[in-house]
């Protein structure tokens, strides 16, 4: 038999008052409006003297709290649960952008504006259609390609002048913006008509496009990228990304920026 760092390979030493803690949490997740010691301790299957053990430790370290004589899930067990929930809703928005991705024959992306910055939150990776290569920040060229065009647009004056004011404007290629005037003169345009296109202002070769969706208060926006030789097909392919947003993936938006 294989032994692995002292440990049986089939038989691996387990660590019961973990695993008796992780029965006591499971069981106080199983009920919403939080439940007393002694029906934990029989739904856990625990001796009573260890369950208040237990619940004492897990309420000092934040994942349980009590109120009322009952117990429910603290911050830090609800933290842990919300990680994964935000990992299961980026998993299914990537999912909805890889078919849309397949369909317009494009890259394609969502971004919110969170926090002061810019933030690309799905992308697809498709090789037959891949994604423009983050050579320069990001966050700091929002000004530079559709996304962060698109998504400056979206905020008001004061938040705009502020990120400005952190992320001046730069040309990084020759066709890029080159002043903060042209940018608010871009950003007009691009509010009038709910889309803003950049053609290889952020990366040599590549046209983009993006439109803004309604995800509550947030700035969001749902873009497209083509090779520049297919710069023929970026308005279509923009009014059916226009349509799916409207169809389906707004929903999807929406469930993973709050």
């Amino acid at each position: 038999m294989a032994i692995v760092n002292g440990e049986s390979a089939s038989h691996p030493t387990l660590i019961g008052s973990v695993q008796r803690a992780l029965r006591l949490l499971e069981a106080v997740g199983a009920h919403a409006d939080g439940a007393p010691a002694k029906q934990l301790a029989r739904e856990a299957g625990l001796p009573l003297p260890t369950t208040y053990h237990l619940l004492r430790t897990l309420t000092h370290e934040g994942y349980l709290r009590r109120e009322d004589g009952v117990f429910v899930l603290g911050e830090a067990a609800e933290a842990i649960g919300g990680a994964g929930a935000r990992r299961r809703q980026r998993a299914h928005i990537s999912e909805a952008l890889a078919v849309a991705g397949r369909e317009l024959g494009a890259a394609v992306y969502f971004a919110v504006y969170r926090e002061g910055e810019v933030e690309v939150v799905a992308v697809t990776d498709d090789p037959a259609r891949p994604p423009v290569t983050e050579w320069v920040d990001f966050r700091a060229t929002a000004h530079a390609h559709a996304i962060g065009q698109c998504l400056l647009a979206q905020l008001d004056e004061a938040t705009r002048k502020e990120h400005l004011a952190r992320h001046p404007v730069q040309p990084i290629t020759p066709f890029s913006v080159r002043t903060e005037d042209d940018l608010l003169h871009r950003l007009d345009t691009v509010r009038r008509g709910q889309v803003a296109y950049e053609r290889q202002e952020y990366a040599l070769g590549t046209v983009c496009s993006a439109l803004p969706v309604q995800v509550g208060a947030a700035a969001a926006t749902l873009a497209v990228s083509l090779p520049v030789d297919e710069l023929r097909r970026l308005r279509s392919v923009t009014d059916r990304l226009r349509k799916m947003a409207e169809a389906t993936l707004t929903t999807l938006a929406f469930s993973i920026s709050i």
